[in-house]
């Protein structure tokens, strides 16, 4: 039996011996209302005969008078009067075709209010006995500022799922008012489950303005959900049912072929990205850190990215030649491996934290900077080829001395286990088997040698185990994602599918799916951003730049899978968003006064084209962990994937993740295999002084620029279909 609270207890009760308000049938679901004194409650009864119950509105110790109820078969309106204000609740059915309950409340103060506690608004019912003999699985909540979702299933009595979605970006203005943050606001302990509204203790809530205290979404569904890879599907197709009822923020657009000139000049000049060691230029991984050694992974996070801008742009550089050059320095002969540190500067590493020590390894970084050398080489790049075919031996060994299950430290030179586990129970860093996979299949291209992929192989399956909790570090789980279809499609293993899924949603239930329009976090779009870790409370500019490359791969590659339709919406809606979000980590488009006052690592110029390391929603300043010097690839990474060269004098532009495209005469096609509902952005640039003469098609149907000027095109395109632009 289930402990309730008081605000529970009696739920049951209250609704059995309440008068009915109203009851709307949605296909097999019956939706009906209840005054139950100092609460409404929506009460949903589903078709294998279960209850669930969604409280609208709380009076806070005073009693409801409904002064008005108002049903038009599409929207609900019931209006309540208290003691203490006004309530007033809209429902509607967004989706007739699904399902979904939306409930919306606004509630006007008669008097400033300090709210100490609001009870949780979900509560499953039975048709019998009392709440405490329910029971359920929780199998995903929110974390800190990720979406306020939660998505569970009634098991006693066995009656269905749901995902239960709270808009958080409509609770910006309580928030603001209040000086409350909307993190960690939906979750609870069965049976008392759901949204809880922020506790004040800085700011009562003013009186004589209506503000919006609740906005939730709930996908019903009469599946109990037990395999993970049933969970996975589900949440992605409940996921995309919500957020395409959903009203997503505008997309700024952000010129980033301007923004790459600006980065690369800043970096060329500023002495505070740079350090020197026997002669190598190196940079620093922050802004004027000159304590700590050189880094491999940082090098080769920018030289990554740099090199498909090279490309891209037809031009050689200085940079790339200076950072290339200074790479053999990494490798160590003690292990036969490039290393994560300078091995001539061991001795300088402070040991300030657990990894700043002399051959001390964090799992993922051994197998990052082979990844950017694998890409490298087959560029090729001799001098990467040569280090990553010298190193890939002892990674070998390494993940055959592991298992396949790596921890998050060990010692280089004896493999001791340092730090075995993130947290108590919580294993290491488990998706580290898919950033090597990954890595194994990088080389299987490089060399085609069989043994390369067959470790991928070992190492993939070892990822089915994980369940939903695969995500250690975002992008290590998005190049997991990547190198499980490619196995898939190599293999026609349905296996390696469902575990790239597994990733995804791990991905997916790991970002903020709302805009926090309050604090500091008013500043800047942060719709759809995704955050480093499970638990890190802010967002990180180089994981970003990664997910965003690796999902728009993943994309690309999945054009001859029958992947989940929802994955068609999800992967170019975050794309779409990435594109003009990240550039935010540039501290020239923020606000100063949003800059932390005290770094962590180096210093922050606030004119410089070098992103933040760390954005925070809601309160707390940004970049107070530093400038991040090795994030600096993110527009380098971006130019070349959203940009087309076209007809000599223009850019072609599309916030979409691009597949090949066909070049013929004086004409380019791209086929879009996304979510025709959707709307993405295509503009047409002109680079120098010449008229914009083009046409643009989209399924041979003429497209009209709805935003026109001397530099500019601009078109609206849906996510499905044949696009052909002629000059």
């Amino acid at each position: 039996m289930q402990t309730v609270t008081p605000w529970s207890a009696t739920v049951q009760e209250d609704v059995k011996n309440s008068e009915l308000l109203l009851e709307r049938k949605i296909l097999d679901y019956t939706f009906q209302f209840y005054n139950t004194g100092d609460s409404l409650w929506i009460v949903v009864l589903l078709p294998k005969k279960g209850k669930i119950a969604f409280r609208a509105a709380f009076g806070m110790n005073s009693c409801f008078e409904i002064t008005n109820l108002f049903d038009d078969d599409e929207t609900i309106v019931i209006q309540l009067n208290s003691k203490l204000g006004n309530y007033e609740v809209s429902v509607d059915f967004p989706d007739t075709a699904t399902p979904i309950l939306h409930y919306k409340t606004n509630f006007t103060a008669n008097t400033p209010l300090m709210i100490p506690f609001w009870p949780r608004d979900i509560m499953p019912l039975t048709q019998n006995g009392s709440v405490e003999n329910t029971n359920g699985k929780i199998h995903m909540e929110q974390f800190g500022s990720r979406s306020g979702l939660l998505f569970a299933s009634i098991t006693k009595p066995k009656t269905g799922s749901f995902l239960y979605y709270q808009n958080l970006t409509s609770l910006s203005e309580y928030c603001e008012a209040t000086q409350t943050e909307s993190k960690s606001t939906v979750g609870g302990t069965w049976p008392e489950i759901g949204f809880q509204l922020p506790a004040t203790d800085k700011s009562p809530l003013p009186a004589g303005k209506p503000f919006i205290i609740s906005d939730a979404y709930v996908v019903l569904e009469t599946e109990i959900l037990e395999k993970t890879s049933a969970v996975c599907e589900h949440f992605l197709n409940n996921l995309v049912k919500v957020y395409k009822v959903l009203q997503q923020p505008r997309i700024e657009y952000h010129i980033w072929p301007d923004i790459a000139q600006k980065v690369l000049s800043d970096l060329e000049q500023n002495k505070g990205a740079w350090t020197q060691t026997n002669g190598n230029p190196y940079l620093n991984a922050y802004l004027c850190d000159y304590e700590t050694p050189a880094e491999s992974m940082v090098q080769l996070a920018v030289l990554g990215p740099f090199k498909e801008y090279e490309k891209w742009t037809g031009e050689k550089h200085a940079l790339y030649d200076d950072l290339i050059k200074g790479l053999p320095a990494f490798y160590d002969p003690k292990i036969n491996c490039i290393n994560r540190w300078l091995p001539a500067l061991a001795d300088k590493l402070d040991q300030s934290e657990e990894q700043k020590k002399e051959m001390v390894m964090d799992s993922w970084y051994l197998h990052h900077p082979l990844m950017n050398l694998a890409r490298l080489a087959l560029h090729g790049d001799k001098s990467a080829r040569k280090l990553v075919l010298d190193s890939i031996d002892y990674v070998i060994k390494v993940a055959h001395h592991f298992k396949y299950e790596w921890p998050v430290f060990y010692d280089m030179e004896t493999l001791n286990i340092i730090k075995k586990e993130t947290a108590p129970g919580a294993g290491g860093e488990r998706d580290v088997a898919g950033a090597y996979a990954h890595l194994m299949l990088l080389l299987f291209k490089l060399t085609k040698e069989k043994r390369y992929l067959n470790e991928a192989k070992k190492a993939a399956k070892k990822l089915a185990e994980l369940g939903v909790e695969i995500l250690y570090q975002a992008n290590n789980t998005a190049f997991a994602a990547g190198a499980l279809l490619e196995l898939y499609k190599i293999t026609n293993e349905k296996l390696y599918l469902e575990i790239s899924y597994t990733c995804l949603t791990g991905l997916f239930k790991n970002v903020q799916l709302y805009d926090c329009k309050y604090g500091y976090g008013k500043n800047y779009t942060n719709f759809f951003s995704i955050f480093p870790l499970n638990d890190a409370p802010y967002t990180a500019a180089y994981e970003e730049l990664e997910v965003y490359a690796a999902l728009s791969e993943y994309f690309v590659q999945s054009k001859d899978v029958d992947i989940l339709p929802s994955l068609k919406t999800l992967i170019p809606e975050f794309v779409k968003y990435a594109v003009n979000r990240i550039a935010y980590y540039y501290p020239p488009l923020l606000p100063q006064d949003m800059l932390s006052d005290e770094v962590k690592t180096g210093e922050i110029q606030a004119d410089l084209w070098v992103p933040l390391e760390d954005l925070y929603n809601g309160w707390q300043k940004s970049g107070q962990v530093g400038q991040e010097v090795y994030g600096a690839g993110m527009a380098f990474g971006i130019v070349p994937r959203q940009y087309i060269k076209i007809g000599g004098n223009f850019l072609l532009f599309i916030d979409y993740p691009i597949t090949q495209p066909t070049k013929r005469g004086k004409s380019i096609t791209i086929k879009l295999d996304g979510d025709q509902d959707m709307v993405y952005n295509l503009k047409i640039i002109k680079m120098y002084d010449h008229k914009i003469q083009m046409k643009v098609f989209q399924n041979k149907e003429a497209l009209k620029p709805f935003k026109e000027n001397l530099k500019i095109n601009e078109y609206e395109i849906s996510g499905k279909g044949l696009i052909k632009v002629q000059w």
